[in-house]
């Protein structure tokens, strides 16, 4: 069983951002990204600390937002069109989830998708389905940067991907099915889940349901990939049942230290992209 130790790669990848950034300050340029927070979650907090923290690390300039939960739809898109118009900003982050009062539709499209670092936004998204990305959404780009990493050749092999999410789920198995690969997407009212996984060479989990994928449930020598992540008597935990589900894979992820550290590192990949596409 090999480790897909996404930590180690999302530091090297880090590492060739930061001496890239280095060059195109030499050159005057400075990569900037926005970060939006709307209210006061917790676990939304922790990760724009962490993506901010990134930034600072491969020497990104970040602005942070800070908004009080009863900001308006309005004044929030007000804002994003401030960050649109403003050259020194070459990608804009909006941290999801947002107050149930502001559509996250029309404050995703607000974007310009020119900085649109999530790669989220509509045309974003279609192009992604066209199979000419422009920005890749994040996780699914790190674990397609991770089986690049590790030779993992994904073309002919059937993938189950359970979760059909826009931020995970759906772009995953279109980067999947342009890849080659074929993919059955499942999601909560998928019946029989067990006999779908149990023939994928490839199972991907993105639900957030931890201990959701068992040892019976997928086949000796497959892939294992866990997006999930929840908290179990403080302790940080993924869909897969780890310790049951690493003695039949051939390939697995840890929680945490395997997919989450890709999201952060393939955020800062857009965001030099997006000021490499600027320069052109």
């Amino acid at each position: 069983m090999v480790l897909l130790n996404g930590k180690e790669l999302a530091s090297k990848i880090r590492q060739q951002i930061k001496e890239e950034v280095l060059k195109l300050k030499s050159k005057g340029i400075i990569p900037g990204l926005a970060f939006i927070l709307v209210g006061d979650n917790p676990a939304s907090q922790v990760y724009v600390n962490m993506k901010t923290k990134a930034c600072e690390e491969v020497g990104i300039y970040s602005i942070n937002h800070r908004m009080p939960k009863e900001v308006s739809e309005k004044e929030l898109i007000e804002v994003i069109k401030m960050l649109n118009e403003n050259p020194m900003v070459h990608g804009i982050l909006v941290q999801l989830p947002l107050p149930e009062h502001i559509d996250e539709e029309k404050i995703i499209e607000a974007i310009d998708y020119k900085k649109d670092v999530d790669g989220f936004h509509p045309y974003n998204m279609g192009r992604l389905a066209r199979g000419n990305p422009l920005f890749s959404s994040c996780t699914p780009f790190g674990i397609m940067k991770m089986f690049e990493h590790y030779n993992i050749d994904v073309k002919g092999k059937d993938v189950v991907m359970v979760g059909s999410g826009n931020i995970t789920g759906k772009p995953m198995t279109l980067m999947l099915a342009n890849a080659g690969a074929t993919v059955q997407l499942c999601h909560i009212y998928t019946q029989n889940l067990e006999e779908k996984t149990r023939r994928a060479d490839i199972v991907i989990s993105a639900v957030g349901k931890p201990g959701l994928i068992k040892s019976n449930m997928v086949k000796e020598g497959a892939i294992v990939v866990d997006v999930g992540i929840s908290k179990v008597a403080g302790k940080v935990v993924g869909d897969v049942d780890f310790e049951e589900v690493s003695q039949k894979a051939s390939y697995i992820t840890p929680v945490p230290g395997g997919v989450g550290p890709m999201t952060i590192a393939m955020l800062l990949y857009n965001t030099l992209l997006s000021v490499k596409l600027k320069e052109k």
